[in-house]
């Protein structure tokens, strides 16, 4: 799955797994791992964040769009129903 993400092979992953153990040691591995855990946590909240306030502001025009929808499809209706009344007369 992390593959297909990443777009690299299972070698290419362990080759940079090894220079950052190069890079920065032993010790400092599992702060850096932290570090980029709650920056995709929070990324992720941020994420959340925007899209309900996205929902929440727009459910308002959605409200308004659907019922000028339904006005529209009742008046069509009503029109449709009129013009077949008068051919029929």
């Amino acid at each position: 799955m992390i593959n297909n993400l990443l777009f690299i092979s299972g070698g290419e992953i362990i080759l940079v797994m090894m220079l950052a153990l190069l890079f920065f040691g032993a010790d400092a591995i599992p702060g850096i791992a932290k570090t980029v855990g709650k920056a995709m946590y929070e990324f992720k909240k941020a994420s959340n964040e925007i899209q309900r306030e996205i929902n929440e502001h727009t459910s308002d025009i959605k409200k308004d769009i659907n019922e000028v929808s339904s006005t529209v499809d009742k008046e069509t209706s009503e029109i449709k129903k009129g013009i077949s009344d008068n051919f029929q007369d």
